[in-house]
């Protein structure tokens, strides 16, 4: 599959050839992601519902509240956008989205079709709720329908995953600055962040979004996010950093995640400080190689397990048959870890267009060894790009 393609928008195109091999009629979803996903609109706030309406056949509707009306249509791509709910003068399908829902649902033939709904992110009364609009129709699972769609990236996708990396490495280069000046981890922390805010209101055109998306009980206008874990806090994995000074001798792990217009990257390094202890080093080396192991086999063709088993692999060549980790990356896009692991299981086969992060990693806890290394890559017609680009391989500072 080309990159480059003359529709705007293939996903909806994908979509709705998956709709057709799986036999259903429409996807209904409300999952922030994938209203986004079908309408380019992130309200960032979703305590009223945002629903989007997928036809296999026709155009999709968006379904907002009065209040994100006007924002809605000057953000999203969807041309049929409907409201609900009072708000000023703005003109609705009713005060209620169940209302507007079945009105649109009936209008667009679907009262005994077969609908598509997320299992795993729609709760069970809402689920109920839509039934209950069109009795007659039968429910369908649609959650790995979509999860497959959103594997390819398409060109407005990709271009966005490009200017998060960069993000993320103007992030990661400040925060590595801040530790070779002595400093602790909530200082790298806030070296990244401004870093990467700095960036974005001083460089980035006004049509570049930050936000990430929200839910019923609040909202991310901003996303860009780091934390730094030092010592024995690397094994903590994800938490918030403390000020505390990282010792001679230890490793630190900088994490970040950076999101434009509702794509991430993600980017994450190892930094020794000082000269290491040699099983620390040697575990550092022992990734770095597994990494250049990988690379070459980073190309449309290649099954995604081939990369976990590379690694696994390599982890028992150098003696580390007990710690061998459960993925070593994830892909990645609109969700910062999205669905398909780097695992031994996946069925996943390597596309031109496809995002996931490549992290092979080793934790030894009982000899303090840890690393953390991650990279956004994109699969191109002809091998891969790292659209992560920051300083790589053994850092010390």
């Amino acid at each position: 599959m080309s990159l480059d393609t003359n529709s705007p928008r293939p996903r909806i195109a994908r979509l709705k050839a998956a709709m057709a091999e799986k036999g259903i009629d429409a996807l209904v979803t409300f999952k922030p992601e994938h209203t986004f996903y079908m309408s380019g609109f992130n309200p960032v706030l979703y305590s009223h519902p945002v629903v989007m309406i997928l036809p296999a056949e026709g155009a999709p509707t968006m379904l907002v509240h009065a209040l994100r009306d006007a924002h809605g249509r000057d953000e999203g791509f969807v041309e049929d956008t409907r409201a609900y709910g009072v708000w000023s003068t703005t003109k609705t399908m009713g005060p209620t989205w169940p209302e507007a829902l079945q009105k649109i649902l009936t209008e667009k033939g679907l009262a005994n079709a077969v609908i598509g709904m997320e299992a795993d992110s729609t709760p069970m009364a809402r689920w109920s709720q839509v039934q209950a609009l069109v009795p007659e129709a039968k429910f369908e699972d649609s959650s790995k329908l979509i999860d497959r769609c959103r594997l390819i990236k398409d060109s407005d996708e990709i271009a966005m995953a490009r200017v998060a990396a960069d993000l993320a490495d103007r992030g990661m280069d400040a925060a590595i600055a801040a530790l070779a000046d002595g400093g602790t981890e909530r200082e790298a922390h806030t070296a990244s962040l401004i870093a990467m805010n700095k960036h974005w209101t001083n460089a980035l055109p006004d049509d570049i979004e930050v936000a990430d998306f929200g839910g019923l009980e609040g909202g991310m206008v901003n996303g860009l996010a780091t934390w730094v874990l030092s010592g024995d806090r690397m094994f903590r994995n994800c938490d918030n950093s403390i000020s505390r000074t990282p010792l001679p001798g230890e490793t630190v792990a900088i994490f970040i995640w950076a999101v434009a217009n509702g794509i991430h990257a993600e980017n994450e390094r190892t930094v020794a400080m000082g000269p290491l202890p040699e099983k620390r080093r040697r575990a550092l080396d022992t990734i770095l190689e597994i990494r250049e192991q990988i690379t070459p086999v980073m190309k449309p063709g290649t099954p995604l397990a081939e990369l976990y088993n590379i690694t696994k692999a390599g982890l028992i060549k150098a003696g580390y048959d007990a710690n061998i980790p459960g993925r070593i990356g994830h892909t990645i896009g609109i969700g910062a870890h999205e669905h398909f692991s780097l695992d031994g299981k996946t069925d996943v086969v390597l596309e031109p267009g496809m995002l996931f992060t490549l992290e092979p990693n080793l934790r030894v806890p009982d000899q303090g060894v840890a690393t953390q290394i991650s990279d956004t890559i994109l699969i191109t017609e002809d091998g891969h790009e790292f659209l992560t680009k920051s300083c790589g391989g053994y850092i010390e500072v």
